[in-house]
């Protein structure tokens, strides 16, 4: 299939611009001690040799983070220091000038870039089977959208204060390079995506599986089985749906990535999207502890809302031919979620028992969302194991 014209993309530069202005208006907001984490990272690569980055301790945040992201820090830092020398000085504990959290502030917001390009990949990646005439419609679209302007993403990098957009970035321009079948691209990206934050680590079995399944042992035109990496013999590609089934990569997804890996497999597929609309509602529910303070409040439900509303709506649309995304006791199960934040934001905290049981509303919040997680995995796991081999037909072709 031809790639699509360059016009039919025109509409990603501007929901990534608005995404990316949202962002800016979120700069002032709280942030967490995340903030000073990284701040601290930021003096001890810029003012301290190599060998005392990973043995300075005059701040309990001590640098423990791989190589590559102790190196992406040092990067920042020369950039930094044109917006203020003393938060590069590691005697300066919870230093938080403004300038100091604007450039904080900018630093994760234009590293994004790798984001947004990771999600354009993955979009041309997508299934045009079900392509519509109207852009909002198209799957395309519709994964832009869950990508970009993701809940989590938002609050937990632009609020609280992380570089996770960056690193799925590089996630997701790995998982494109698998289905563009440019294995060892996307054998590289992880392997840098792994220097940077050891907790992708746990994929890496899936990588492995994946890589030999379908680039070390594949079959030549002659049937034989052969290493891709060791003959001069053109051998046969296998798409990434196609080894070991699509939803292989999804599954071994299923912890703190899972809401964004699992967008890719929503939009091609009904019992997917609604299994993507348990896990992306609860999983988002249970970051609000994360913004504790008052300001933030009407934030994080305005935001929540507005994006889980978009999630049913379009997926909904996009598969309103094929019948209801959820069942009866699902839907029942997220709609306890109203009356769950109601009773931990506004009911529980006017009791007696917040002074000496302040730990309940979060202890219920973290219950009632794991188990919607946690079925979200459950199915998932069926459906990975019920899904049809398609290895014959590709022999057959």
């Amino acid at each position: 299939m031809a790639a699509p014209s360059v016009s039919a993309w025109s509409w990603f530069a501007p929901l990534a611009f608005g995404v990316s202005l949202l962002k800016c208006l979120l700069i002032p907001a709280y942030h967490s001690t995340d903030f000073e984490v990284h701040r601290n990272w930021l003096a001890i690569t810029h003012s301290l040799p190599v060998s005392q980055w990973y043995y300075e301790a005059t701040s309990q945040w001590t640098l423990d983070y791989p190589p590559f992201f102790a190196w992406f820090e040092y990067l920042l830092s020369f950039i930094a220091q044109y917006f203020d020398k003393e938060m590069l000085d590691v005697q300066n504990l919870n230093y938080a000038s403004n300038a100091t959290v604007l450039f904080q502030r900018l630093s994760v917001i234009l590293v994004d870039v790798v984001f947004i390009y990771g999600v354009m990949e993955c979009c041309k990646c997508v299934n045009r089977i079900k392509e519509s005439k109207e852009i909002i419609e198209r799957p395309a679209f519709i994964l832009a959208v869950l990508l970009l302007w993701n809940f989590g993403l938002l609050i937990v990098d632009h609020i609280h204060f992380q570089y996770n957009g960056f690193l799925f970035g590089l996630m997701l321009l790995s998982i494109a390079r698998m289905f563009q079948e440019r294995h060892l691209e996307s054998a590289l990206l992880f392997a840098i995506l792994m220097n940077f934050k050891h907790i992708f680590l746990y994929v890496a079995p899936a990588y492995g599986i994946y890589l030999l399944r379908s680039y070390c042992f594949t079959e030549n035109k002659q049937g034989s089985t052969a290493s891709s990496a060791c003959t001069t013999f053109p051998l046969q590609a296998r798409p990434l749906s196609c080894i070991l089934g699509p939803k292989f990569l999804g599954f071994v997804q299923c912890g703190g990535q899972s809401i964004i890996c699992h967008c890719l497999f929503a939009v091609e597929n009904r019992k997917d999207a609604g299994t993507y609309l348990i896990l992306v509602t609860t999983g988002h529910l249970s970051l609000f502890p994360l913004l504790f303070t008052g300001p933030e409040m009407p934030l994080k439900i305005c935001l929540m809302l507005m994006f889980t509303v978009y999630s049913f709506s379009a997926l909904q649309a996009l598969f309103r031919k094929e019948g209801s995304l959820l069942n009866l006791p699902e839907s029942i199960y997220l709609s306890g979620l109203i009356p769950l934040q109601v009773t931990c934001e506004i009911v529980y905290p006017l009791t007696p028992w917040q002074e000496r049981f302040p730990f309940v509303p979060l202890l219920l919040i973290s219950v009632y969302c794991s188990l919607g997680v946690t079925y979200s995995w459950i199915k998932l796991y069926v459906s990975f194991l019920r899904e049809p081999r398609t290895d014959r037909k590709m022999k057959a072709q």
